[in-house]
């Protein structure tokens, strides 16, 4: 009851600031036209005031009397003016200033209604909650993905298994190293070397003179 009461009164009061600026607004647009009025019986005067300066003093120093006159209600009516301007201008600067009050006000209750019922300690509750539910389901599609009874290779067995390879492919290049044609640039000399015999031949070689021998 007591929020309801101060809601209607917080709306009371902003609709009286908005009233008093309009009444003073309405206030400052009745003196204008006083003192555009005052100005031109002011100018009217000096008129008169001018064409009779020489030929009729009198009328001419009457019409500078009320000359002076409306001057100096001009002067009064800047006067309030000023002060009317000065009023709608802290008013205006109030409102303001209540309306941004507000807005921050309905801003800080509407987080507090987000943030109701959280804390510090729940969100990190449930932090180490989404976590674990994380690791569980990491668990689940590593046993869905290696069926019961499939052996799978560490990762030491592995890096033995590709160094291995390694070896084996290392060798085999190394073997037919001696039957790839060496590329030679053109007018190098190559120098023959006598072929070896190799045991093919010297049996061959045996059985001849053998031969020879025998006849």
């Amino acid at each position: 009851m007591a929020g309801f009461m101060s809601y209607f009164g917080r709306r009371d009061t902003k609709q009286s600031a908005r009233d008093a600026i309009i009444k003073l607004r309405e206030q400052l647009q009745m003196i204008e036209k006083k003192e555009e009025h005052l100005q031109k019986k002011a100018d009217q005067e000096y008129k008169i005031a001018r064409a009779n300066a020489v030929s009729n003093k009198p009328l001419a120093t009457a019409a500078l009397k009320r000359k002076r006159a409306n001057e100096t209600q001009l002067e009064q009516l800047r006067g309030q003016q000023m002060q009317l301007e000065m009023q709608v201008n802290t008013l205006e600067s109030a409102n303001l200033n209540a309306e941004t009050m507000s807005a921050m006000k309905k801003a800080a209750d509407v987080l507090q209604d987000i943030h109701r019922g959280m804390s510090v300690a729940k969100v990190d509750e449930t932090m180490a909650q989404i976590t674990e539910q994380r690791e569980v389901a990491n668990e689940i599609t590593e046993l869905i993905s290696n069926p019961m009874g499939v052996d799978m290779a560490g990762d030491a067995e592995l890096e033995a298994e590709l160094s291995a390879l390694e070896d084996e492919v290392l060798t085999d290049r190394l073997m037919g190293a001696d039957h790839v044609p060496v590329h030679m640039p053109e007018g190098a000399r190559v120098e023959k070397k006598p072929a070896m015999v190799t045991e093919d031949d010297e049996e061959a070689a045996l059985r001849q003179l053998q031969a020879e021998m025998a006849m």
